[in-house]
C-alpha cells in the first residue's frame, strides 16, 4: 500500500514537472554562411540540439526555482521593460502565453541564465544556421526554391496574438522543430552576425549593412530571408525582450567512449 502511494506520489510529480525537451544529435560538417563576404566554408563540430524551443510551462518552473529572474524583479540591466511582457503575472501565464508555446518577450540574458542549470547552452549562429538549412527531407535545403519561399512567406506575415505550442510544427531532417515559422531564436553569439562583419572591424560604412546596401558586399545578394534573419541579430541587444523571440538549448556532442585495449 505504501509502495503504491510513493510510485502514485512519484508519477504525479513526474506529470507536473513534465517531460524534458529531448535533443537530437548534430553531426557537423561545413557550410557557407548566408551573405558572408569572403564565401569561405565555415566548419561546424558536432553538437546537440534541443528538438523544440523552451516553453512557457518551462520557464515558469525557472522563474519559481529563482525569484530573482521574476517580472517584478529582474536587474533591468539583463531584461529590458517588455519582459515577460504577456504574462498575467510574475508566476501566472494567462491566455496569450500557453503553456506549451515557446516563452519569448525574454532576453539572451535570461535565456543563458535558464539554461546554465541544465547543463546546456545557446546554440552558436553557425550551429543554427547549419540545422535551419535543413528541410524535413534534405540537410542542406538552400537552394530548393518552395524552401525559401516557406521562408519567406513567414517572415511577411504579422505575428499572432498567441503563439502555436513549440512542437507543433513538422521535424525536419534532423528531427528538430521550429527552426522557421514559429518564432525568431537567440543564438550565443548573435553580436557577430551581422552579414558583412562588423563595421569597426572592416572599416566599412553603417550604410552598407542595411536595406539595399548590404547586397552590394554579398555573395548572394538576392538571398533576402538570410539578409532578415541577420539583419534581425544585428539589431539586437542582450537586454531586449522580443514578441517573437524565443530560444532552444545545444550543447557539445558528448565524447566518444575510449574503449581499453587488451
Amino acid at each position: 500500500m505504501i509502495r503504491r502511494l510513493l510510485i502514485s506520489i512519484l508519477l504525479a510529480a513526474t506529470q507536473l514537472a513534465g517531460e524534458p525537451v529531448a535533443m537530437v544529435d548534430i553531426p557537423g560538417g561545413s557550410y557557407l554562411r548566408p551573405l558572408e563576404r569572403d564565401a569561405k566554408p565555415r566548419t561546424v563540430a558536432p553538437f546537440q540540439l534541443d528538438t523544440r524551443c523552451v516553453t512557457n510551462a518551462e520557464f515558469l518552473e525557472f522563474v519559481k526555482a529563482h525569484p530573482c529572474w521574476q517580472r517584478s524583479r529582474v536587474n533591468r540591466l539583463f531584461a529590458d521593460q517588455r519582459y515577460l511582457y504577456h504574462w498575467k503575472s510574475d508566476l501566472e501565464l494567462g491566455p496569450l502565453a500557453p503553456p506549451e508555446a515557446p516563452v519569448t518577450h525574454v532576453s539572451w540574458f535570461a535565456a543563458r541564465a535558464f539554461l546554465k542549470p541544465t547543463g546546456k547552452r545557446l546554440p552558436t549562429v553557425d550551429e543554427w544556421e547549419f540545422v535551419a538549412r535543413a528541410s524535413a527531407t534534405s540537410a542542406d535545403a538552400t537552394s530548393d526554391p518552395e524552401f525559401r519561399r516557406t521562408i519567406l512567406d513567414w517572415y511577411g506575415r504579422p505575428n499572432p496574438d498567441v503563439i502555436p505550442n513549440a512542437d507543433s510544427p513538422a521535424p525536419n531532417f534532423y528531427g528538430v522543430r521550429g527552426m522557421h515559422g514559429l518564432v525568431w531564436e537567440w543564438t550565443r553569439d548573435f553580436v557577430s552576425a551581422m552579414a558583412t562583419g562588423e563595421s569597426r572591424a572592416d572599416g566599412s560604412p553603417d550604410s552598407g549593412l542595411f536595406c539595399g546596401g548590404a547586397g552590394l558586399n554579398t555573395n548572394q545578394a538576392t538571398e533576402y530571408a538570410d539578409f532578415m534573419r541577420f539583419a534581425f541579430r544585428s539589431s539586437l541587444k542582450g537586454s531586449f525582450c522580443v514578441a517573437n523571440l524565443g530560444f532552444r538549448g545545444a550543447k557539445a556532442a558528448p565524447s566518444p567512449k575510449l574503449i581499453p585495449t587488451p
